[in-house]
């Protein structure tokens, strides 16, 4: 038995997947077909049972499954407590999105690194419905997410800022005068939404078939700059926050109404222990954020 054995079994056991776990691994599926093999061998037990193409854990499994989950706790446990008393650089891995990772991170993460210069941050952009997964997969200690996620309860977390959805357009387009907008008024419009791991999207959606409002969806983004150079034929629109404006001075921010809320926040695995390195990042981040709040 080894810990990378029990790991893919973990994930495969989540995914109810073979191929799930190993997408979320990045391994090969004959992998952690191998792995689950080689266990059921060494302890003589069925861990699994097929019905539908989905994996179900066996009354054997669920027992193996508890047992393995918490050998791999104290393992990352282990791992993050006696990596904090190294002596090599400490690393925090953080995921950003895309579009604030554009605007709002960098400025925080150079006077991070200018207070805290023997902290190295790896970060890595993904939209939050993936960095979730990732957190809690722990191959992100933090994750900075928009809040709306719907499974946010599931994780520790520490809100950083408030913000609001704004419809934003050049001069040219065609609702660029209206003083307000109503997502009905996007029935049939060319609209340009962010990457489908986007809490954003899904909020949007939702509210898209609430209304039966079928807009026209041109492009699917996370780069600011390639979603402004499609902006600027004034032809089609984008939602964004609104404090994003101020970065973005040639397009026209419409308020929507009813107001769309966003909460900017921390996200972290709960139950999982957090390095000194780690807490140090989170304290910097919410002081940060008190002192430059979002415009």
């Amino acid at each position: 038995m080894t810990i990378n054995q029990l790991r893919y079994f973990c994930t495969a056991a989540r995914c109810h997947s073979i191929t799930g776990a190993a997408k979320l691994l990045f391994v090969t599926q004959p992998a952690v077909s191998l792995a689950i093999r080689e266990l059921e061998k060494e302890f003589s037990l069925t861990l699994f049972s097929y019905a539908k193409n989905r994996l179900e854990l066996t009354k054997e499994g669920e027992a193996f499954y508890e047992q393995a989950a918490a050998l791999l706790r104290q393992s990352d446990d282990m791992q993050a407590h006696f990596q904090d008393r190294a002596q090599t650089r400490p690393t925090v891995r953080v995921g950003i999105p895309p579009m604030l990772s554009t605007v709002f991170f960098p400025a925080l993460i150079d006077a991070f690194h200018e207070k805290h210069p023997d902290i190295w941050l790896e970060l890595s952009e993904f939209g939050s419905v993936r960095a979730c997964d990732m957190v809690q997969d722990e191959r992100l200690d933090l994750g900075l997410v928009n809040m709306e996620h719907y499974s946010i309860d599931k994780f520790s977390s520490l809100v950083l800022a408030n913000d609001k959805l704004v419809f934003c357009v050049e001069p040219q387009h065609h609702l660029a005068n209206v003083e307000h907008l109503t997502l009905d008024k996007l029935d049939g419009e060319p609209l340009i939404l962010f990457n489908h791991d986007s809490v954003q999207n899904q909020l949007l959606n939702q509210h898209f078939r609430t209304l039966g409002v079928s807009p026209r969806i041109i492009l699917h983004c996370s780069q600011l700059v390639t979603t402004l150079n499609f902006l600027r034929s004034g032809k089609c629109g984008c939602f964004l926050f609104s404090s994003m404006l101020p970065y973005v001075p040639e397009l026209k921010g419409i308020p929507v109404e009813p107001e769309i809320p966003m909460k900017i926040g921390l996200v972290w695995k709960k139950g999982k222990y957090i390095s000194s390195y780690t807490q140090t990042l989170k304290r910097f981040c919410e002081k940060y954020y008190k002192e430059h709040p979002l415009a």
